[in-house]
This record gives C-alpha cells, sequence and structure tokens, in this order.
C-alpha cells in the first residue's frame, strides 16, 4: 500500500474483501491496511491512549475538532501486533473524520459483521475489537458533552 495514497473507506475495503476468497488472503489484506496507518508520535503511546480489553498493546489517540454541526473526530493509532493494527484501520475507515453524533449513530457491529470478521478472529481479538469501539463511542461522547454550552 502507498502510504501517500489517502487510506480506503470502509465501503473499499468491504469491496475488497468481497474480492478475496480465501480468508488467509483477507488477513493479510488486514495486515496491510496496518502498515497503511499513519505513524502513531510517540508522545501519543501512553496510559491515557491505552485500549483497556484488549490482549495486545493497543494505542488510541483522539482529536477533536469544533464544526458547526458538532464536534468531528479524527484518530491515530497503532498496535504491536500486526492483525490488531489492521483492524486499528478498518475502525478509523468507519470512524475516523465523521461527527461525533455520526459515531454515536452508527452500528459497527453491523458495519463489521458485514466482513464476517468475528468468524474469523479470536475470541480476544473480537473482545479487543469491541474494546476500540467502545473507547471510539466513549470519546464521542465526551467530544459532545463538552461541546454542549452551559446553562
Amino acid at each position: 500500500m502507498d502510504d501517500r495514497r489517502s487510506s480506503p473507506s470502509f465501503e473499499d475495503i468491504l469491496a475488497d474483501f468481497e474480492l478475496l476468497d480465501d480468508w488467509e488472503d483477507r488477513y493479510r489484506y488486514v495486515i496491510e491496511l496496518g502498515r497503511g496507518l499513519e505513524p502513531l508520535p510517540q508522545t501519543e503511546r501512553h496510559a491515557a491512549n491505552k485500549v483497556q480489553g484488549c490482549v495486545s498493546q493497543v494505542w488510541l489517540a483522539t482529536k477533536v475538532d469544533p464544526d458547526k454541526g458538532g464536534p468531528r473526530l479524527t484518530f491515530q493509532g497503532d498496535s504491536d501486533a500486526h492483525i490488531v493494527r489492521g483492524l486499528v484501520a478498518i475502525l478509523f475507515a468507519l470512524y475516523s473524520g465523521k461527527r461525533a453524533d455520526a459515531i454515536l449513530n452508527l452500528d459497527a457491529n453491523d458495519l463489521l459483521e458485514q466482513l464476517h470478521l468475528n468468524d474469523h478472529l479470536t475470541p480476544q481479538r473480537s473482545n479487543g475489537l469491541m474494546a476500540m469501539v467502545k473507547r471510539i463511542r466513549r470519546d464521542a461522547s465526551a467530544a459532545i458533552a463538552s461541546a454542549a454550552p452551559l446553562h
């Protein structure tokens, strides 16, 4: 994957998954997606950004930008496991750059089910994936709460 290329959309990832018949090829593709992630600065690898509930080490840094329609969130992240780094990339395709209310209205389970990941991930990896989703949703809720005017 060319690092200068923009990250694929979730729809692109889904289409690519459908083209790959073999799960070994899909795993390689997920790892390739992870390699395309923007590097996470060392300064962002601290306890507050560490995702709890993951067997692998996962860091997730959230940037909140004010927007007329509500705060918009972008993410950076990394993991010490190649496949998990790819799962991070898939979640960023789903969530990064969206408004906080849109993140909270997104049914990640339904969308991720379209990739049939749960059928092919270990229970620990599935739990870690859901822990990352919860963390992203928590950050979206916090962004909305912080943006709400005080009366």
